[in-house]
């Protein structure tokens, strides 16, 4: 079964997690740490991230160290490529109609 990336990414833990790990690789326990979430959740949130292939990690001696995937985000840029190129297109008309009002 597909992932539903937007499902994944609706937790507003999960960005947060996704936020920090944007910044810098991050171990779980600097996660608790810069988040103040148990370390219970940043573990399964963590894994959901990791299942959905939005996450991966290393591990460095005793800890596991996380890392964003770009492939992702990419496919997510992808799909929303064709709305941009709409909303653009209407916000061009907006800029041309409030242009020719003034």
């Amino acid at each position: 079964m597909p992932v539903n990336a937007f499902a994944v990414l609706a937790e507003p833990a999960r960005r947060r997690i996704l936020d920090e790990l944007r910044v810098s690789d991050r171990s779980v326990g600097e996660l608790v740490a810069a988040l103040t979430i148990s370390q219970p959740a940043v573990s399964k949130h963590l894994k959901v991230l990791r299942e959905a292939g939005f996450v991966s990690s290393r591990i460095a001696a005793q800890h596991r160290i996380y890392h964003v995937e770009p492939a992702q985000f990419a496919a997510i840029d992808e799909w929303l490529a064709p709305y941009r190129l709409l909303w653009t297109k209407h916000l061009d008309r907006l800029a041309r109609h409030l242009d020719t009002t003034e």
